[in-house]
C-alpha cells in the first residue's frame, strides 16, 4: 500500500471541490455486452470479425455531464466464459506519455481508466488505469472516499491481458496522430470473493464506468509535459466519461453506469431496461449524499430527513416514502419496494443491502 496516501490526498485535491461541489442530476447510461463467438487476440488491432458486429457507445462527455469533449471517445463490450473484454478508441492529435512503472499515478498523464463494482453495493471495487505505454495501475478501494476508505495500491488484477494500438507516432511532437485504442481482457476470476465462487454474471448487470483523463500539454525542451499557469501551478485535467456523474468525483459508484452480460451472441437482439428498484436507490443514494453534507456543517444528524429532503420520492408512477432510522452508530436509509418486495437499505457507512 506504498502509494495510497498519495493518491488519496491527489483526489481529495482533484477539481475545484472535489465533494463541496453542486450536484447536477444525471441518468446512468446502460450497455449491453454481447458474448463472444470467438477467441480474441488482445493486440489492440481489434480485427476479430465479432468486434465488427459489435456497436460503439455513446461518445464520453465531459463528467459533470453537460460539455461535450474535445476529442471523442467510445468504448466496445463483449464476454466470455473467462474474461470482460473492452475496446476503447481515443481521438487525440498529440498522443504521449512518460510513466513506465507500473502503480505509479497513471493520471498523470493522459489515461484510459476502468471502473468496476461488480455486486453494487458502493463497496469494494476495482479500478484499472493505463496510459499509452500501456503502464498500468490497478487499484482496489473498499468503499468511496467520502466514507473514510481504504486503497489497496498493491492489489494486482492477475491474469489482466492489455494491449496499445498508437495511430500515429507516440511522444513526436513534429507529426499530428489520429489517437490511440486500448483493448482489454480482464478475467471473472480477478473478481472473485472466493475460490469456487460462481460470479459470471450471464444474463444480469453490474455497475461500470470509463473515464479519460486528458491534460493540456506544454513542450520542454521537444518533450510533452502537463502545462502549468503563469505561477507554474498544473492546470486542471479534463474529465471525460462513458456515464457522467454530475460532479468531478468518478468514486460515485451508485452514478456508474449499467453493463448487462447478455448470453446472446452480436448480431442478435437483447433488450436491457434499468430495473425500478435501482431507480429507488438512487433516491437513497441522494438522501445519503445530502446527510453527508448536513453532517459536515452541522457536526451531527438531523431528527428527521424532513429536515432536508423530502422523504417521498416517486418511481415509476408511484410514490415511495424514505424510511429514516437513527440508531447509535448512526442510521439506516430504507425502503419497501412495492416492485420486488425487498427492503432496500443504505447504511451510514454508504453500504447498500437489498433483502
Amino acid at each position: 500500500m506504498k502509494n495510497y496516501i498519495v493518491f488519496i490526498g491527489f483526489y481529495l485535491l482533484l477539481g475545484t471541490n472535489l465533494f463541496g461541489q453542486s450536484e447536477k442530476s444525471v441518468n446512468p447510461r446502460s450497455l449491453i455486452a454481447y458474448k463472444a463467438n470467438e477467441s480474441l487476440n488482445i493486440d489492440g488491432e481489434s480485427k476479430e470479425q465479432v468486434w465488427n458486429q459489435v456497436d460503439w457507445s455513446e461518445a464520453f462527455i465531459d463528467i459533470e455531464g453537460h460539455k461535450k469533449p474535445k476529442y471523442n471517445t467510445q468504448i466496445k463490450m463483449l464476454w466470455d466464459m473467462e474474461y470482460i473484454y473492452i475496446l476503447a478508441k481515443m481521438e487525440e492529435p498529440h498522443v504521449w506519455a512518460t510513466l513506465k512503472q507500473r502503480d505509479t499515478i497513471i493520471f498523470y498523464n493522459n489515461d484510459f481508466e476502468v471502473f468496476i463494482d461488480p455486486d453494487g453495493d458502493t463497496h469494494n471495487y476495482y479500478e484499472i488505469e493505463l496510459n499509452a505505454y500501456n503502464t498500468i495501475w490497478d487499484l482496489f478501494i473498499t468503499k468511496p472516499y467520502r466514507e473514510g476508505n481504504v486503497v489497496l495500491n498493491d492489489w494486482t488484477a492477475t491474469g489482466l491481458k492489455s494491449a496499445i494500438k498508437v495511430n500515429g507516432t507516440i511522444n513526436n511532437p513534429r507529426d499530428t496522430d489520429i489517437g490511440w485504442v486500448v483493448e482489454l481482457a480482464i478475467p471473472w476470476a480477478t473478481f472473485k470473493k472466493s475460490y469456487f465462487e460462481k460470479n459470471v454474471p450471464a444474463d444480469k448487470f453490474w455497475r461500470i464506468n470509463f473515464s479519460r483523463v486528458n491534460w493540456d500539454f506544454e513542450l520542454i525542451e521537444g518533450k510533452y509535459s502537463r502545462k502549468k499557469n503563469a505561477n507554474g501551478k498544473f492546470l486542471h485535467e479534463y474529465n471525460w466519461v462513458w456515464s457522467p456523474t454530475g460532479v468531478v468525483n468518478m468514486h460515485e459508484p451508485e452514478k456508474w453506469g449499467y453493463v448487462y452480460f447478455s448470453s446472446k451472441e452480436p448480431g442478435e437482439t437483447e433488450v436491457f431496461e434499468i430495473p425500478n428498484d435501482e431507480k429507488i436507490k438512487w433516491h437513497l443514494y441522494g438522501v445519503h449524499r445530502a446527510l453527508k453534507t448536513y453532517f459536515k456543517k452541522h457536526q451531527k444528524y438531523p431528527t428527521s430527513i424532513k429536515e432536508i429532503v423530502d422523504p417521498t420520492i416517486r418511481v415509476n408512477e408511484l410514490d415511495i416514502k424514505i424510511e429514516f432510522e437513527r440508531h447509535y452508530f448512526g442510521y439506516n436509509l430504507y425502503v419497501k419496494s412495492p416492485f420486488s418486495k425487498k427492503t432496500l437499505l443504505v447504511k451510514k457507512d454508504g453500504e447498500f443491502i437489498a433483502k
